[in-house]
This record gives C-alpha cells, structure tokens and sequence, in this order.
C-alpha cells in the first residue's frame, strides 16, 4: 500500500514521549501501523499573521506542485508507452541508493520513511515564505519546461504518425511511393502516361472486361495488377495524355478510382528520408531498460526526453515533500502554540485496519480539541484550517499517497 498519513501531535514532557505513546497505541498492541519519525528543522516561526496568510498559500501549493508531479508521471508513461510496466520502478528521487546518470536516488516510499531536509535547496535560515516561494519558482518552471517538451515531442510524434498513415491503411489513401516501382511506369514519353487504378476485388473481371473502352486512346493489354489489399487492387494502365480526363470521369462513373500519383524518384526519396529521420527522432526521446541479473537495478540507457523527466519528476516530487513538511509545520504551531514542540509522524495505516487506526487516533488526541465537533458543526475559522476542503481531526493530518499514475 502506498499510502502514508503524514500526523503531528504537540510533545509530552519531550518529544520521544509523545512518539513512544503513539507507537504503543498503534503497533504495539494491534498492528495498525508501520510508523516513522518524520524530521523537520527548526524553521524560522515568524508572526501569527505571516503564518496564518502562509497556510492558506501552501494548500494551494500543495495542490499545483502535486499536479506537476502527476503531470511528469503520467507523461513519462505516455513517453514510454509499450515499456509501461518500467515506468512506476523508475520514478525515484535523489538521496537514496539507487546510482542513475550518476546521481544517487531512492524509491518514493523509501525516501518519504527516511525524509530529511534538503538544507541546499531550501536553506532554513530563510523565513518559511522565502522557503515556499523558491519551491513555487522551482516547479512553475518544471511545469512550463514540461508544456515546451510535451509540445515539442507530440509535434514530432504527429508529423511521424501522418507520415506512418500514409504508408499503411486502404489503396484509396495510403501513400504509393513504397509499392510501385520505375519499370511500372512509361517515363519521359511526350504522348504516353501510366495512371494508377484503384479497383475493388469484387470488379476485377469488370475492369478487365472495360478498361481499354473507358476513353480513346487506351493502350491495349496495358494494365497489370501492382498490389493488392484486403479489399482492393492496384492496377496500371497505360493511355495518351490527351484522353486522362476522359478517362477519370468514365473509370470514376464505373466506381474505379485514379489515384494522383506521378513517379518522381527524388521525392519518393525525400518522402521516405523524411520518415527515417523523424523515427529516429523519436527513438533518440526513449529511454531503454536493461535489468540487471539479479532484478535488483535497472540501467537506463540515454535518453534526453525520458532523462528529462526522470529529474525533474524526482525534483518535483521532492519539492512537494518539503511542501508537507512546511506545512506540517504551521499547522502545528497554529494549533499547538509556542514554544515549538510538535513530533511529526509518518504513518503507513495497514489497509484492513485503517477505520481502527482512525478511531484509535481520534482516542489518543481528542484532548487537543474537545470542542472539534462543536467547531465544526458552526463552521468556524481555524487558523490554517480550511474545513471545506478537508476533514478536521484534532491533530495535524495530510494524506500522501505515493501511486501517481492513472493507469494499473
């Protein structure tokens, strides 16, 4: 289960005590949980005001910063495409003890239980606004890079997809150029032209029966069948110039149809250089997974799109836990008071006991908020709290849940 409650509850006499209690209320006894200590530093308080306004500013940035997370998952699925079943084992972030491209990384779930904050990054002698705002400045431009890549890479992927139709689908539309050949075609003659014709199964004897009569100037026992698909044929007939139009409007008028099509072996040429190029375009924008023997690590090889995403959704991903972090940290002290002393909590509720571990919660810290149903039921504002968008428990609570991807 992937999972996790991210909690806080104000310390006891220390803060290994108020841990200690939980973890007997949750594991000890029942088995509701697996817990961690999630550490936060001692960041800069500020005033009750600057907290109150920032609450509300980081649940809106919880919100975009989780979306892009989701955006470059999704992507990197849409990306990959048949390599699907690879896409949730590479979605890591850094500070773990996977090597990729040179940097070390850990699975989602490992890096949230170990979680320590990035000083580098998010230096916590800035005030928590400053903090909050580089975050935002970070991932807006993830996500606007994401959108230029995105547009750029399905641009590439349309213009290939055009070019793929054109040489599959029915004779009525699909391209000629790999089909026919030179010596199909009477070339260079100042009264003669080929055509090609596109004729159902079902008329074969027809068009056999009638195609020298369909206009003046039909060469006689021209006509040779060239290709075939499902439904139809693709045939060759050799006429003079002056009897095309003639010849159009009647094989028309007799359901068989005149493809435009005219050899010019430099732009067949350049058609087929075209597809070439745009292939391998794409396949510069994958990445391939080579497993080791022991399934233990995967190697990606290089590739710049999927490379791309796999930073920036390991950057993104990281941006948001310290996102939960920070705000973790001023709801605790809107709720707890000053002095700061608060213990975090990572919880992984077990799935068949999640109502349990609910009420066994709500058991353990009802005492911080003995008036929360009172509160709740006449809608009153609690600082940080915004009870139209989440539920209210009388301790500090955000769900994080580490499955990013739409698909199964």
């Amino acid at each position: 289960m992937t999972e996790f409650w991210l909690i806080s509850a104000p310390g006891e006499k220390t803060c290994q005590q108020t841990w200690d209690k939980m973890m007997v209320a949750t594991t000890r006894t029942n088995n509701l949980s697996t817990n961690y200590k999630f550490n936060i530093p001692d960041l800069k308080v500020g005033t009750l005001d600057v907290l109150v306004g920032l609450s509300d500013e980081l649940a809106k940035l919880s919100s975009f910063v989780e979306s892009v997370v989701k955006k470059v998952a999704q992507y990197m699925a849409d990306v990959l495409e048949d390599s699907r079943d690879k896409v949730q084992e590479n979605l890591l972030a850094n500070g773990g003890e996977l090597r990729v491209n040179g940097r070390i990384c850990f699975d989602l779930v490992t890096y949230l239980t170990r979680f320590q904050w990035d000083m580098a990054k998010y230096p916590i002698k800035q005030s928590l606004k400053n903090i909050s705002e580089i975050i935002s400045k970070q991932v807006t431009q993830i996500d606007n890079d994401l959108k230029a890549r995105a547009s750029a890479y399905n641009n590439l992927k349309g213009n290939l997809q055009n070019l793929e139709r054109k040489n599959a689908g029915s004779l009525l539309t699909r391209s000629l150029a790999d089909i026919v050949k030179k010596e199909d075609f009477v070339l260079d003659s100042e009264y003669l032209v080929t055509m090609l014709v596109v004729v159902p199964k079902t008329s074969y004897a027809e068009w056999q029966r009638t195609y020298e009569t369909l206009a003046e100037m039909v060469v006689p026992r021209s006509t040779n069948l060239l290709f075939e698909d499902q439904d139809s044929g693709l045939f060759s007939v050799t006429l003079f110039r002056k009897a095309v139009d003639d010849f159009r409007l009647k094989a028309r008028e007799n359901k068989f149809l005149v493809r435009d099509f005219q050899y010019n072996e430099e732009e067949m040429k350049a058609d087929k250089e075209e597809m070439t190029r745009l292939s391998t375009d794409k396949k510069k924008q994958f990445v391939l997974f080579a497993v080791s023997v022991n399934l233990e690590q995967s190697f990606p090889l290089k590739g710049p799109l999927v490379r791309w995403l796999k930073v920036n959704f390991s950057e993104s991903f990281i941006a948001w836990i310290h996102i939960k972090a920070l705000r973790v940290f001023v709801e605790s002290v809107l709720r707890y008071g000053l002095p700061v002393n608060f213990q975090a909590m990572l919880l992984q509720p077990n799935k068949k006991n999640m109502k349990k571990l609910r009420e066994v919660l709500y058991d353990l810290y009802k005492h911080l908020d003995s008036s929360a149903a009172a509160i709740i039921d006449s809608a009153m504002d609690i600082p940080g709290i915004n009870l139209s968008q989440q539920e209210y428990y009388p301790y500090v609570y955000y769900k994080i849940d580490c499955n990013l991807l739409d698909f199964k």
